[in-house]
């Protein structure tokens, strides 16, 4: 079964999930250098601590994440949405599941977050080490989906 779709809203259905897939790449590594910033934060003692307290990062880290957990459940709807309306059906493959594990990761990293605030280490390490393994798997799915976008491009239909 497929949809038909006006031609305009279909291309640009089309186009929205990798577009914003490369901006919420870039929120990632922002997010890691606030997530950086706040572990010296927490780290420092004197004068340095009191600079880099009114830095916020606490708080941008976490407003941060709450959008990017957000973006990515939207991002991976629309672009299964996309590839169903384009094509009647998913394409079983690398791409579609590294993004719903990726997805699954942002989501289990952020309810991670009450456990941080009260200091709890396992959920911090935790927290860092899906969102190393997430940024890892972010840079992969940005070229793989480059090359689908090639794809797109090269046999429109």
């Amino acid at each position: 079964m497929t949809i038909e779709l006006p031609a305009p809203l279909q291309t640009g259905l089309t186009f929205f999930h990798p577009l914003l897939m490369w901006v919420l790449f870039g929120l990632s590594i922002y997010a890691l250098v606030l997530g950086v910033k706040l572990k010296r934060t927490r780290k420092a003692t004197g004068e340095e601590k009191k600079v880099l307290i009114k830095g916020k990062y606490n708080v941008r880290h976490y407003q941060i994440g709450s959008i990017m957990l957000a973006l990515m459940v939207f991002g991976t709807v629309v672009g299964m949405a996309a590839t169903y309306v384009n094509n009647g059906k998913l394409f079983f493959g690398p791409h579609l599941l590294v993004g719903l594990g990726m997805t699954t990761m942002v989501a289990i990293s952020a309810s991670l977050a009450p456990f941080m605030q009260q200091g709890v280490t396992w959920a911090r390490v935790t927290h860092v080490a899906m969102n190393m393994t997430l940024l890892t798997l972010f840079g992969w799915q940005a070229f793989t989906g480059l090359q689908i976008v090639q794809k797109i491009l090269s046999n429109p239909s």
